[in-house]
């Protein structure tokens, strides 16, 4: 199955995922803040020489994404100018081809049976995903469940996220971050040389210290900090379901991540059984509504 193949290909770039002595990390200022409904970005200090550092903003009509880029010199502002653009094009037609809102849409045509599932590769994949998170997930992430008919929503963003990265990584560039929201995909090292420090915030209580991560490979996806109840659906009632406030998953791949917080969401505690000792996915946080 697809999530095999992916554990797989986590395990072979190590170092991932390191917890950070919170009383040892005070004095470093984190890269990336996760948290409520949006990420924050600091700004940077003075970077490693002989690296070409970007950072960029893209509108989709679904979301907005952060692109931070950390280049050999010897790659070329040409050639990561050129990455750049790809990367954001991939973004901006994912949102143009796959959004279920969109009436033209791939998905919304195989709503109406005007295509099938195998009528394009990538419509393929994205259907294969949802239907492999669907099995480990016990049926509570759903596509399938959706009113209207098939939505891959609940990991869309994910999926979009890793291909643009994929696309980076084509060109050439092995270090950089793309954040969406509270949900981000990292990989290699930050502008300062190091691996990204990645402070990740409660999801409900600004009160609390931030937990802190340092990654070289992995994602954080987020799901109910919205703001807004009833936006992920019970698959099995079809009703809205807030059993918790926000659930926070870790692991190599954002799609899968997203997908499973999205599912923890819905289930609630009973969803933490699907995070076995050896999963390469963590629930991070799995806040209960007051």
């Amino acid at each position: 199955m697809r999530i095999e193949h992916r554990r797989t290909h986590w395990a072979d770039e190590q170092p991932r995922t390191r917890w950070v002595d919170q009383s040892a990390f005070r004095p470093v200022r984190p890269d990336l803040h996760l948290g409520a409904s949006s990420h924050r970005v600091e700004r940077p200090g003075a970077g490693a020489s002989g690296r070409i550092t970007v950072r960029h903003t893209v509108a989709t009509s679904t979301a907005d994404y952060t692109l931070l880029l950390n280049a050999p010199e010897w790659l070329g502002h040409r050639v990561v100018g050129e990455a750049l653009r790809d990367a954001v094009a991939e973004l901006r037609a994912i949102d143009l081809t796959y959004g279920p809102n969109r009436p033209d849409s791939l998905v919304s045509r195989l709503r109406r049976d005007e295509i099938s599932p195998d009528s394009y590769p990538p419509l393929a994949d994205l259907i294969d995903l949802c239907a492999s998170m669907r099995a480990a997930t016990d049926g509570w992430f759903d596509a399938w469940a959706v009113p209207g008919g098939f939505d891959p929503g609940g990991l869309l963003g994910g999926w979009a996220v890793e291909r643009a990265a994929a696309r980076l990584r084509a060109a050439g560039i092995h270090d950089y971050a793309v954040l969406s929201g509270a949900d981000l995909t990292v990989r290699g090292r930050a502008a300062h040389g190091g691996p990204w420090r990645v402070a990740v915030h409660h999801p409900t209580d600004t009160r609390r210290t931030p937990l802190v991560l340092e990654m070289t490979t992995g994602a954080v996806g987020t799901s109910g900090v919205t703001g807004r109840r009833g936006h992920v659906i019970d698959p099995h009632t079809g009703e809205p379901t807030d059993r918790l406030a926000a659930a926070t998953v870790i692991g190599p791949d954002l799609a899968v991540a997203d997908a499973y917080a999205t599912a923890l969401y819905a289930a609630g505690p009973a969803g933490l059984a699907w995070f076995r000792q050896d999963s390469d996915y963590r629930p991070l946080f799995a806040q209960h509504r007051r």
